[in-house]
């Protein structure tokens, strides 16, 4: 989703103000988020952090509230709000029907988390300006001390941050080939050679990926 926000000049990124809280639970839903401590049962009046269906949940509420600007200069993760512009007196007016949607439905952000006219901003793991969509740095900087993986599962855990960029990695499956065979049911672990070369091009590309221009 945040591919379509490329080539746009101007940024502004709100965070929610204690998301999950400000969205209160239905008086009959109450009894079942109970819980008990050595001195008595408590209950949550409004939406908590560990629920099982919140996120799913907050999510869609966000979605609802912003449809009508979605993809069009607005892009909405749980609390997470980017608003994108090419022009100023446009982020202007953008920013004015975003606020104004956020107290007509009585949610807050936080002043401290939110930044204005930006050039360049960090969401969701990626960098994005006026150049493009790059790789965020400090989320793949560990990646050189990645040790190769010993078990099924470390490959799944590997694959699945460099599948998460694998827009910036061209023939990427072809070069995941060697690791993605051992993720075959009844496939024996064995750690090859090309496994290990497979392994290094991937960490090697993870660190000096390009700038897409979209």
């Amino acid at each position: 989703m945040i591919y379509s926000t490329s080539c746009k000049e101007l940024k502004y990124s709100p965070r929610l103000r204690s998301g999950y809280h400000q969205l209160k639970i239905r008086e009959h839903d109450i009894p079942k988020t109970a819980f008990t401590t050595r001195y008595r049962l408590y209950e949550c009046t409004v939406m908590s952090f560990g629920l099982t269906n919140a996120p799913t949940y907050f999510m869609s509420m966000m979605n609802k509230v912003f449809m009508e600007f979605l993809d069009k200069f607005v892009v909405v993760f749980i609390d997470d709000i980017l608003v994108y512009s090419k022009k100023e007196e446009e982020h202007k007016e953008h920013l004015r029907l975003v606020l104004e949607k956020l107290r007509e439905h009585q949610l807050y952000a936080k002043f401290s988390k939110c930044e204005f006219w930006l050039k360049e901003v960090g969401f969701l793991g990626h960098v994005i300006s006026g150049e493009g969509i790059a790789v965020d740095p400090t989320k793949v900087q560990y990646v050189t001390e990645w040790l190769a993986p010993t078990s099924v599962g470390e490959i799944r855990s590997f694959l699945g941050l460099a599948g998460y960029y694998r827009r910036f990695i061209e023939k990427f499956s072809k070069i995941a080939k060697p690791m993605t065979e051992l993720l075959k049911k009844d496939t024996k672990f064995k750690w090859t050679e090309d496994c290990e070369a497979s392994f290094q091009e991937l960490k090697k590309r993870l660190v000096t990926t390009p700038v897409l221009i979209l």
